[in-house]
């Protein structure tokens, strides 16, 4: 359940983002009746109104996401407030420039900042925030933890610089197709592929 609730977000900028395509007119309508305020200019063209109609609705969700924990009164993650910046801050620039290459960046930005908390709090202030977050699930030998958590800020890495490279190479349309499976499918393939790695070593606490 909580795998869909983080997803939310992206499926709905995918889907809209599809909508817009096969519904270009509409979606160029809707987007200059509802935010010709706030673009540079006050219009768009045709061919850039399915990304900008995805980025709104990206941001709109992941503030839903906040105020439905807020209203529950469950503990937001830290990691959903920074997501919450980099997604306003890069699809506002987006939707202000009309230039999809902001909310391109968006992810990597994500991943990045993700990977540099892992990486930067185990170095600097030797603080191992894979352990922090897993440690009441599993219980795992010191040095276990430490290469998991470099393992992690490795893969972010990686996972930010898939997305510039399909992000230039390729379509828009491919980018955010991408950007729900593909990007989906590698976090399962790496969770996968750690818990095998490290089955020897998983030893569940009381």
């Amino acid at each position: 359940m909580k795998f869909l609730f983080d997803l939310f977000p992206v499926i709905l900028f995918f889907g809209m983002f599809k909508w817009g395509e096969s519904n270009p007119a509409a979606a160029h309508d809707l987007v200059n009746q509802t935010l010709s305020g706030v673009i540079s200019g006050g219009s768009i063209t045709l061919a850039q109104a399915p990304i900008m109609l995805a980025t709104v609705v990206a941001i709109l969700a992941t503030v839903l996401q906040i105020l439905y924990l807020l209203a529950r009164r469950k503990k937001i993650d830290a990691m959903l407030w920074v997501s919450l910046a980099i997604i306003t801050f890069f699809g506002g620039a987006t939707i202000y420039f009309h230039n999809d290459t902001f909310i391109k960046w968006k992810p990597t930005v994500l991943y990045w900042c993700f990977g540099s908390a892992l990486l930067f709090g185990q170095l600097l202030f030797r603080k191992n925030l894979i352990r922090t977050a897993l440690s009441e699930q599993i219980s795992l030998p010191d040095m276990v933890w430490l290469r998991l958590n470099y393992a992690w800020a490795a893969f972010f890495g990686v996972m930010g610089v898939v997305n510039l490279y399909v992000a230039y190479q390729y379509p828009t349309s491919t980018w955010v197709s991408f950007k729900l499976f593909g990007f989906t499918g590698m976090m399962a393939a790496f969770v996968i592929a750690q818990s095998l790695l490290l089955s020897k070593y998983l030893k569940e606490t009381p």
